[in-house]
């Protein structure tokens, strides 16, 4: 019997794997073998999710601390796996950030932060690991975490930085799968929408929120915990080799409508 979806001895960096939907990405790809290197700006976090995953599932973690706006650091993180490891065959680019405003009152800083690390710091993993790792390998699976809102606009929240960083995370995905397919590397992206977390039950589960569910999403409801592993864990696999310059929505339906 084969199993499809059997990543034990391969290693998968996890971007903004401190909390949310980066960990359930995490314990996804280790409860299926894979080592997990766990990178956010907060060690102490990273820390305890790589612990609580190697203890859970048994399976080799590392936690580096990076900045993903930061060039050099990035580097570095990428050395530390290999120095660790020696190979990197996934990658999951899911550290993000969201300005909340109009936009005739979305600053200069606001604007470009968002870019810088929603859409250039993707950008600066990928690079990174394609070209110390995965490009020398033949092989490599790279996930881009976007959003339903890089393909569509909203009337909920004003967030028009989040919209064009996560839209332009779209099509880079289908730039690098372009580009890195005769290197054996997929690229892909999920693009979630709202799912509850500890930092957005409260919210979600507003009247609201509520209302919005059975208005907007097929489904009437908001993604659970556990909604976005099989996803993450297909686009992972060696079995998904054929599947790459694909952006999955991953929301109820919310882009179908």
């Amino acid at each position: 019997m084969k199993d499809y979806f059997d990543l034990k001895g391969q290693v998968a960096i996890v971007t903004g794997c401190s909390t949310g939907l980066g960990v359930q990405m995490a314990k996804a790809l280790a409860n299926q073998g894979a080592a997990i290197v766990a990178v956010a700006r907060r060690q102490n976090m990273i820390d305890a999710v790589a612990k609580e995953i190697a203890d859970e599932f048994g399976v080799k973690t590392l936690a580096v601390r990076c900045d993903i706006t930061d060039t050099a650091a990035v580097e570095d993180m990428v050395d530390t796996v290999l120095k660790e490891f020696g190979r990197i065959d996934i990658l999951i680019n899911n550290a993000g950030t969201g300005a909340v405003a109009p936009a005739e009152d979305i600053t200069d800083e606001q604007f470009g932060n968002e870019m810088n690390i929603d859409l250039f710091g993707s950008f600066r993993v990928a690079r990174a690991a394609a070209k110390k790792a995965m490009i020398p390998a033949k092989y490599g699976r790279i996930i881009n975490i976007a959003s339903m809102y890089g393909l569509v606009g909203n009337k909920i929240a004003g967030s028009a930085p989040y919209h064009a960083a996560k839209g332009g995370v779209v099509n880079m995905t289908r730039a690098l799968a372009a580009e890195w397919g005769k290197y054996g590397i997929t690229v892909n992206s999920i693009c979630p929408g709202y799912f509850y977390t500890d930092l957005t039950r409260d919210t979600l589960n507003s009247d609201f929120f509520q209302q919005n569910a059975k208005t907007m999403i097929p489904e009437e409801r908001y993604g659970e915990t556990g909604e976005l592993d099989s996803a993450a864990i297909f686009l992972a696999s060696p079995c998904s080799s054929y599947v790459t310059g694909v952006n999955l929505p991953v929301d109820g339906g919310y882009t179908a409508m």
